[in-house]
């Protein structure tokens, strides 16, 4: 699904002005699909707030969420295409009121460790550079039908990134990325033997390969894990940073 999914995105984005290289085809499909699996994730932490008996704050304003700009839905779950912005409406709404939205939570953010700085240190460091507002819509309804909520969709998901980064490592160099193999991640994961407790950072954090592979190490040498464990697993054990080159290389003629 998610494979099929990819090809029709960098088709689209093939065709757009502004997207001349694999590093952009990427780049690009990453922050729409970030905001699509960040709408998946509302009504996750919805239940688990009413399950605890307290009230949820959405993270983000009505307005900006994908259910609203990017996917108003009809009753039959359909796009409402009367209702969805399109053309040159849609790419200004992007980028003089999404982006700028998304970019200030670093600001407002409480922490570091806070899904708020998260989301704005992504927006940060990325732009949107799909020019056309009808190429832009043909992308979101590419990403709109695919679904995050399954574990198994999650490993493709993983699996597909991974992919779309040793494309980019594989095309002439040209967005300066350097793609791992997974075998060779997954022995120097082994031969280092991460630890429960400890904190695992990657500088050059790319598709997190290093990352997920010491996360399935570290769950597969520790069965018996307790709830405080698994609380350390998810949210205090692993880092990563991916800075972006000041400027890209010029492409080959």
């Amino acid at each position: 699904m998610f494979e099929q999914a990819f090809k029709n995105i960098d088709e689209v984005l093939w065709k757009d002005a502004g997207c001349t290289s694999e590093l952009d085809f990427t780049e690009q499909s990453s922050w729409l699909l970030f905001l699509k699996y960040l709408d998946g994730l509302e009504p996750d932490r919805t239940t688990i707030a009413q399950l605890d008996g307290k009230k949820y704050d959405h993270i983000l304003d009505k307005p900006f969420r994908w259910a609203t700009w990017a996917a108003s839905k009809e009753k039959d779950g359909k796009i409402d295409y009367h209702a969805a912005t399109t053309g040159a409406d849609l790419i200004v709404f992007v980028n003089q009121k999404l982006f700028p939205y998304l970019m200030g939570f670093k600001q407002r953010a409480t922490g570091p460790d806070t899904i708020e700085y998260k989301i704005g240190e992504v927006f940060v460091e990325i732009k949107n550079r799909i020019q056309s507002g009808y190429n832009l819509r043909k992308v979101i309804d590419h990403i709109d039908e695919l679904r995050f909520g399954s574990q198994v969709g999650k490993h493709e998901l993983s699996h597909l990134y991974g992919a779309k980064i040793k494309n980019v490592g594989n095309a002439g160099r040209n967005g300066g990325g350097y793609y791992t193999p997974r075998p060779l991640i997954r022995a120097v994961v082994h031969i280092t033997t991460p630890q429960l407790g400890q904190r695992l950072y990657d500088a050059a954090v790319g598709s997190a390969g290093f990352l997920r592979e010491a996360f399935d190490y570290l769950r597969q040498q520790n069965p018996q894990r307790t709830t405080a464990q698994d609380r350390a697993l998810q949210v205090s054990t692993f880092y990563g940073k991916e800075n972006n080159p000041p400027s890209r290389p010029a492409s080959p003629p």
